[in-house]
């Protein structure tokens, strides 16, 4: 198992790359960082507000997906989310957007 960065939680603040804040939707979190639900690959993330236009009309970002690694740590058989997972914002035509911006209170994991 290899990689390296920061819990993304329950407090950490997710933007998509224009600037709309990530609202997460989860299952009961077996694992908490001070206090707030560590989240994973297997919840829900959902852009709102995003502003970002394109050839004239607002064309937002709606969704994340993340591309986590094969050998990332697990809770309950499901990969966890650290600040540098492959992440992917995705608009209604599920065109990608661009990488979704945590900003983390820094619980960093080292693993190798």
């Amino acid at each position: 198992m290899t990689g390296r960065g920061n819990f993304i939680h329950a407090s950490t603040a997710l933007h998509c790359p224009h600037g709309g804040p990530v609202v997460t939707a989860s299952a009961a979190a077996a694992v908490r960082v001070d206090g707030q639900p560590v989240r994973t690959a297997g919840d829900v993330f959902a852009v709102r507000g995003c502003p970002h236009i394109a050839r004239g009309r607002p064309d937002p970002c709606l969704t994340v997906r993340w591309s986590p690694p094969r050998d990332a740590v697990l809770i309950d058989g499901v990969p966890v989310l650290l600040d540098s997972t492959d992440g992917q914002c995705f608009g209604a035509d599920l065109l990608p957007r661009g990488r979704p911006v945590a900003r983390t209170g820094g619980q960093e994991v080292s693993c190798r």
